[in-house]
């Protein structure tokens, strides 16, 4: 009898074993899984993060539009969804068949101006120097990167319909959103939830409000300074650099390369001056303006920022870039509320 209590007792300690390792490979593979669908679903998440961004714009807009009127919310809303789609209309009335246009010139254009930066840098020592160190390999692959940011840059807009669609919808019903995700933390946390969706909210508005003056600023500041110089294309150049705010760090140097290339082909002098009005007005709208618009947003560290941005890049091109910084900003309130709050207490 003992000796068959002890049979029984391993064939269970056995079959419990191979429970542990079934169970323990089921995770593994559930977590492989998640991975996986995590990985080609990335970019309809971050779609729905752009949705959400242009939801918090339109409740801002009607939150500015309340405070300065009284009106009830409702007016408030249809003013701000309406009145920003007739402001879109009417600026691609009168300015998209130029801006088009600059973008098709700038575009076919860039080989010769290659050629006339060649020109202009071989009639100096240094810019013999520059050209020695370029081989043909290199001025190929310049040449082939330009013109696929150009691409990449307007082409972000092919997702723009889906994306407006869904900050539409998060618009008209924003409530419904934030309960359905609030059903699934427990009673106990439900308090903490509602706190983090607000401060993730605040810092979004603050992100959206200090991005939309940044950029409409320096579109303006270039735009104008170029046009004053003399540079060709200048309202495409302040319009490329204007978009390009929404890339802290590596934007404004992108957005400085074909304004000093085009500027080279003029003269040396002529590129330098495009040169300081880039840096002056990069001074103007990232230390001075930025910070004080955007209190309400949290600090990022621009190694980390640059980190984020190389890794967003890398998983989901364009659309990662613009959109790493808000994603950072969320990552590093959930890991604050949920983590380093607690092992501080």
């Amino acid at each position: 009898m003992t000796q068959d209590k002890k049979s029984t007792e391993k064939i269970k300690k056995e079959l419990s074993y191979i429970g542990k390792v079934w169970q323990t490979v089921g995770i593994i593979a559930l977590f492989i899984a998640v991975i996986l669908i995590a990985r080609v679903a990335f970019n309809v998440l971050l779609m729905v993060l752009a949705g959400i961004l242009i939801a918090t714009y339109f409740h801002g807009f009607a939150d500015l539009i309340q405070r300065n009127t009284r009106l009830k919310r409702v007016f408030c809303m249809l003013i701000s969804t309406i009145g920003t789609f007739i402001l879109i209309a009417i600026l691609l009335w009168f300015m998209g068949t130029k801006i088009q246009t600059q973008i098709n010139q700038l575009s076919a254009n860039f080989p010769h101006i290659l050629s006339n930066v060649k020109t202009q840098l071989s009639k100096t020592d240094l810019g013999r120097k520059v050209l020695d160190g370029l081989s043909t390999d290199d001025s190929s692959k310049m040449l082939s990167t330009a013109q696929g940011f150009f691409g990449a840059t307007f082409g972000v807009l092919g997702e723009l319909y889906i994306i407006l669609f869904l900050g539409i919808f998060f618009t008209a019903n924003p409530s419904m959103y934030k309960d359905g995700i609030l059903m699934l933390v427990p009673a106990t946390k439900k308090e903490m939830g509602r706190h983090i969706i607000n401060r993730i909210s605040l810092t979004l508005k603050g992100w959206l409000k200090g991005m939309l003056i940044s950029m409409v600023l320096a579109a303006t500041l270039i735009g104008t300074g170029l046009s004053i110089v003399g540079i060709p294309l200048a309202l495409i150049l302040g319009l490329i650099t204007g978009l390009l705010e929404l890339v802290p760090n590596i934007g404004a140097i992108i957005a400085m390369t074909p304004g000093v290339l085009l500027a080279l082909t003029i003269s040396f002098n002529t590129a330098i001056i495009v040169s300081l009005i880039y840096i002056a007005s990069q001074t103007i709208v990232s230390n001075i303006i930025s910070p004080l618009i955007q209190k309400k947003m949290i600090r990022l560290p621009p190694a980390l920022t640059l980190i984020s941005q190389l890794i967003m890049a890398t998983l989901s091109g364009a659309l990662g870039i613009i959109l790493a910084v808000p994603l950072l900003a969320i990552i590093i309130i959930l890991v604050d509320e949920l983590y380093v709050k607690k092992i501080n207490l």
